[in-house]
Formats: C-alpha cells, structure tokens, sequence
C-alpha cells in the first residue's frame, strides 16, 4: 500500500474520531497487547535470562538445555520461580507496549510526511525510534527484573520487587550504575529490535493479500507476525546478551566486569567466543516469536474494535 493511500486512511481514522480519540485508542490497544504478551510468555523470558547470564562449561549452576532449566528450576526452586520477575514487565508492559505502538504511528505520520522517504524505509525507521523511545522508558524496569530472575532463592524467599528496586537506589541511585545501569544495550536491543520487527511486518503483510475468511486472514497475520518476531530476535540477540551481563550479578562480587554494551560484546566474544553472543536464542526466539505475532494481533484487533466501538 503506497505511503499516499496509508495517509489517506490514516486523515479518514482521524475525521471519525479526532486525534486525541485516536491516539488513546493507540495507547490502550498497546497496553492490552503487552500485558496479554507478558503473561503468556513470561516463563521463557526468564529462561531466556538464566541462560544469558552463566558464563562457560565451569559454572557450577550451568543449564544444558531449555528443559534441563525448566526442570532444575522446578525441583530447586519451586513451580512459582517460572514466574521470577513477572511483576516488572507487568507493570511497564503496559506503558512500554502502549508507548512502543502510539510513537510508532508518531514516527510513522512524521518519517512519511514529505514522501521522501519509500514506504519501507518509512516504516523501518518508525520502528526504530519507537523502539528507541520504548527503551528509556522500560530499562529501570529491566534492571530490577533481571535482578529477581537470576535469584536462585526460592520464589517465597525471595525480596519483593518494590524491595529490590530501593536496594539498587540506595547503592548505586538512578543513574547508569544504578537503575539504568545497561541503557545503551537496552536502546540497541529495542531500537534494532523494533526496526526490523515493524518494517518486516507491514511490508510483508502489505504484499500478501488478505483473505475474506476471518479465520484464514487471521493466521495469515500471525503467521507473518511469527516471522517477524523470530528474525528481530535473531538479528538483536548480541544487545539482549550484553544487557543481561551488565544488569545481571558480576562474576566477582564488588568487581564491575561487564561495564558498557560493546565493551561487553567484545569481552564475551574474546572469553567464550562468538556463538556467546547469541546465548539464550532459543528460549528468546520461542517466547518472541509467536509472543511477537500476539502483540501485533492483539494491538490490531483492539484497536478495530475500540474503532468500530467508539
């Protein structure tokens, strides 16, 4: 669909419902996309985290597989450790995943407002300032998270997330050592993200005609929403390794390691070689992969209806 014609339909949403309407119907659905996201998906985030942050065959807490994870965890730490960490993301999903659609449609009208730019570049580069934007405004959340999934406690041992947060700031504040410590891994991880994930997505899903038959059209979507999740994670993963070194435990208590993103990235690679950087794919790609394709979906068909609705 040309820049002209998504420009057209996007002046028609607005004559309807005004652009406040609109914009709140943007933020809501978003919200609804992350939260439903999240809650599903939460068990292979943490898994996903676990294997980030052990570091070589020596660690004595190593996991050989997603389902050697799932099981030690079960039997160490108990069927709610799954769930370490969940109320973070849960809290910011909402706000992050509504600020992630609503600027991507910003960027959006912005980046195609001259029509100089082509269509997917237009929509590539929405995707990444909307994932740069989301980024600052998840990354205290991702701190505090990181730090409750790579407790080994169990789940009623461990201190609550409000706890956890008042320990960061009373011992290294708000700043990049502190509760926004790792924000240049979490920018490159969002931002590259996001590029790819809205780029490939509305292109893609331009290109292949949709089908007349709800249910039909529906996998359609999701299946090119699966695609896109799986090949953004592929393409982001050396960001999400070096956020997690950084916002996770040190390999030496007091003794800062992993400091800044590419400092990182290079030290991982030089230490456990090139394939560390892409530790934790796995579980990432099953988690973001189809967690990918029920945001979009549930974003898309949220915002109709509260269109259709209102």
């Amino acid at each position: 669909m040309a820049v002209n014609e998504k420009r057209n339909i996007s002046a028609a949403s607005v004559g309807n419902h005004g652009h406040a309407t609109l914009a709140a119907m943007q933020f809501v659905a978003g919200g609804c996309a992350g939260f439903i996201e999240v809650s599903i998906m939460h068990p292979l985030d943490l898994v996903k985290t676990r294997f980030q942050i052990q570091r070589g065959p020596d660690d004595p807490n190593r996991y050989t597989s997603i389902v050697d994870c799932f099981r030690k965890m079960y039997r160490q730490e108990g069927p709610l450790s799954f769930y370490k960490g969940i109320l973070p993301p849960l809290l910011a999903e909402t706000p992050k995943r509504a600020v992630k659609f609503f600027t991507f449609e910003r960027y959006k009208n912005l980046f195609s407002y001259d029509n100089y730019l082509s269509q997917p570049v237009v929509l590539s580069l929405a995707g990444l300032f909307a994932g740069l934007t989301e980024a600052v405004v998840i990354n205290p959340f991702e701190v505090v998270k990181v730090k409750l999934q790579a407790e080994r406690s169990k789940f009623t041992e461990q201190p609550s997330t409000i706890k956890t947060a008042r320990a960061i700031v009373a011992k290294d504040g708000f700043g990049l050592r502190g509760l926004n410590k790792g924000l240049t891994a979490t920018l490159g991880r969002h931002g590259v993200f996001n590029m790819f994930y809205f780029g490939f997505y509305h292109n893609v899903k331009d290109i292949i005609p949709a089908y007349s038959d709800p249910t039909t059209d529906f996998f359609r979507r999701f299946l090119i929403g699966l695609v896109a999740g799986t090949l953004s994670s592929i393409v982001n993963i050396p960001f999400d390794v070096a956020k997690s070194r950084i916002q996770g435990p040190q390999p030496v208590p007091g003794v800062i390691k992993y400091k800044s993103c590419f400092q990182t990235m290079a030290l991982v690679y030089k230490e456990e070689g090139y394939f560390a950087l892409y530790k934790g794919l796995l579980p990432k790609v099953l988690r973001l992969g189809p967690g990918g394709a029920i945001m979009l979906l549930v974003y898309e068909y949220v915002f109709d209806y509260l269109k259709t609705t209102f």
